[in-house]
């Protein structure tokens, strides 16, 4: 039986931003503005509780079916947060990696991103990887293709291969996973990756999490014993 202490590798799924905005009276635009500056504070406590590897669900393949002007409100969002928000995090050291389809992102957000990218190539403090336009079934079904098309002996393909061909082979599968508004759910995130992580759970909406809950989360974590399928 493996001793639970630090989670060095956490994921968080940001849930809760329109039933922040709804409770205020805001725009959703609103509550996704909140949920950015939830994000800086998040990262900036993750690196002073040591946690190593931070991966975010920002938004997944599913959330184009949101209305439109949602979406394209969330885009331009994502764009000011390139723009505002995580250039004073690459200053403490973070590296951004985005995770998820690229194809489908307006051009100019994509631009932000792969500068951001190439900015923060040699930070070595904190790892952020933020899923945008990720899906978990979606990056499985890739990774198959990949291997296809590859020519690789079927008797070849183990976990090992399929790891390899995934979005971000580098990424370290999350010790722990947190999700905030209450929901109990993955909902298509980290599905190959989250096999053995622990979950917490928080009532805590998405705008309103910050270095206490992440604390928390930690300290929760850090009471259980990972087993692995073992006793």
């Amino acid at each position: 039986m493996a001793a639970t202490e630090l989670a060095r590798a956490v994921a968080i799924i940001m849930d809760g931003n329109g039933r922040w905005a709804d409770a205020r009276g805001l725009p959703v635009a609103e509550g996704h503005r909140a949920g950015t500056r939830a994000l800086r504070r998040t990262v900036e406590a993750a690196i002073d509780l040591g946690v190593e590897s931070l991966a975010v669900y920002a938004f997944s393949t599913e959330n184009w079916s949101r209305p439109v002007d949602e979406v394209e409100d969330l885009m331009q969002i994502f764009g000011e947060t390139i723009e505002r928000e995580l250039p004073e995090l690459a200053k403490e050291g973070v590296r951004v990696r985005f995770v998820g389809r690229r194809d489908r992102a307006p051009a100019t957000l994509l631009a932000q991103m792969e500068q951001l990218e190439a900015d923060t190539v040699l930070n070595d403090r904190l790892r952020l990887w933020i899923c945008f336009d990720y899906g978990g079934r979606a990056e499985v079904v890739r990774a198959a293709r990949a291997i296809v098309a590859s020519g690789a002996d079927a008797a070849a393909v183990d976990e090992e291969l399929v790891a390899s061909h995934l979005e971000e082979p580098e990424m370290p599968d999350p010790d722990l996973i947190i999700r905030t508004s209450g929901e109990q759910r993955l909902s298509n995130f980290l599905l190959w990756q989250s096999a053995y992580a622990e979950f917490v759970f928080t009532e805590t909406l998405w705008p309103d999490f910050g270095a206490d809950d992440l604390r928390s989360a930690l300290e929760s974590y850090a009471r259980r014993q990972r087993r692995f399928g073992g006793r």
